[in-house]
């Protein structure tokens, strides 16, 4: 049989069948492996973004479960403080009328010392006054060589004539 051109089919179809042979032999030994190392790597790349996304949401659930918290935290601490606040204005108001009390009270108890030290200087000079009148009286009568009520009416006299 000779062929036109010099092809010998029985050449092509052997040819064919090596490269159907070495197709099928890549295809077990080098696309299967590959594809399949392929779609474990994309499983475990799928995997780690799935993690990441709920770990995303977690972490989003805790800042808002924080925020929550620490908000209720600086109203406890706002209404602590303006408790704090109110309790040291009373008790400033408190000092404040107390002071007040105990400087009523000194200044009264100062009043009361001064009025006692009044009456007692008096009644001092009263009695200075009363023993001058006494040793006058005395020395008057002492002196007289006359009666004393003549003594008496002369110094009446001279202390009228005086003023």
């Amino acid at each position: 049989m000779n062929i036109p051109l010099n092809i010998d089919w029985q050449q092509i179809l052997l040819h064919l069948l090596n490269f159907a042979i070495l197709a099928g032999g890549l295809y077990l030994l080098l696309y299967k492996p590959v594809k399949a190392f392929m779609e474990q790597r994309q499983a475990y790349y799928q995997g780690i973004d799935t993690q990441a996304a709920e770990k995303l949401k977690d972490a989003e659930r805790l800042e808002a479960t924080y925020q929550a918290k620490l908000s209720s935290v600086d109203e406890a601490a706002a209404r602590k403080r303006a408790a704090a606040q109110r309790e040291t204005e009373r008790m400033v108001q408190q000092q404040l009328l107390d002071a007040h009390a105990q400087a009523d009270q000194i200044i009264a108890n100062a009043h009361a010392a001064a009025q006692r030290e009044h009456d007692k200087a008096l009644a001092e000079a009263q009695d200075e006054l009363k023993e001058l009148a006494v040793t006058a009286t005395e020395k008057l009568v002492l002196q007289a060589k006359g009666d004393a009520f003549d003594q008496f009416l002369e110094l009446a006299e001279r202390g009228g004539s005086h003023e």
